[in-house]
C-alpha cells in the first residue's frame, strides 16, 4: 500500500475529474451546475486539495458521464484490480477501499469496509435504483435507515435499496469488516 492513499486517490481524483472535464469541453461552474456540487469543491478537487463524500463523486461521475470507478481509480488501474482508498473515518481502522467494478445496468462495484469501534459513516441516498448488498465479515455491524435498523454478524448478510438515508454503525468494542456491492 502507498505511504500516503487519501492523497493518492485525491490525485487521482484531481486529475481524473479535470481530464473528463475537459474532454467534455465543460467549465468548471458548468459542471457546478449540472452535478449540484459547487465550484469551489470542483476546484479544490481539482488541485487534489478538497475532501468529498463518495454520493458527491457518483454526482460528478453522473454529470460527466463517467463511473464512480474510473474517476477515483488510477488511469492505468484495470477494473478488476482498483484497490483505491475512497473513505476514512475518524478511527484508525475505519477505511473503505474499492476492489473492483464490473457494469451493471451502470455499474457494479466491490468494496471492503472497516469500521473501528464507535465509528459510523452516513450514507446520502443514491438515486432510485440503485442498491446495496454487504456481507459481514467479522464484528457486528448495524446500519440504520429512517424508522428502522439492521444488525448483522459475522457471515450475515442484507440488500436494500440505497435511494434512501442510511448509515453503518459500528457500537461495539471491535473493529468491524464487511464486504459491500454496491449496484446501479
Amino acid at each position: 500500500m502507498q505511504d500516503n492513499p487519501a492523497a493518492t486517490v485525491l490525485g487521482h481524483v484531481g486529475s481524473n475529474l479535470r481530464r473528463f472535464r475537459r474532454d467534455a469541453g465543460l467549465s468548471q461552474s458548468t459542471l457546478a451546475e449540472r452535478s449540484g456540487i459547487s465550484r469551489r469543491t470542483i476546484i479544490n478537487l481539482e488541485a487534489g486539495e478538497a475532501n468529498i463524500s463518495l454520493s458527491g463523486l457518483d454526482r460528478l461521475a453522473d454529470a460527466l458521464g463517467t463511473t464512480f470507478a474510473l474517476l477515483v481509480a488510477s488511469p492505468t488501474a484495470p477494473a478488476a484490480a482498483i484497490n483505491e482508498v475512497a473513505w476514512r473515518g475518524r478511527a484508525p481502522d475505519s477505511v473503505a477501499t474499492l476492489l473492483s467494478s464490473t457494469p451493471a445496468s451502470h455499474e457494479a462495484q466491490l468494496w471492503t469496509w472497516a469500521l473501528g469501534p464507535g465509528d459510523r459513516y452516513d450514507a446520502e441516498p443514491d438515486p432510485a435504483g440503485w442498491h446495496e448488498m454487504i456481507l459481514v465479515i467479522e464484528g457486528r455491524l448495524r446500519i440504520d435507515f429512517e424508522g428502522s435498523s439492521l444488525q448483522l454478524s459475522a457471515g450475515e448478510h442484507a440488500m436494500y435499496a440505497s435511494s434512501q438515508p442510511y448509515a453503518y454503525i459500528n457500537d461495539g468494542g471491535k473493529t468491524v469488516r464487511f464486504a459491500r456491492t454496491v449496484v446501479s
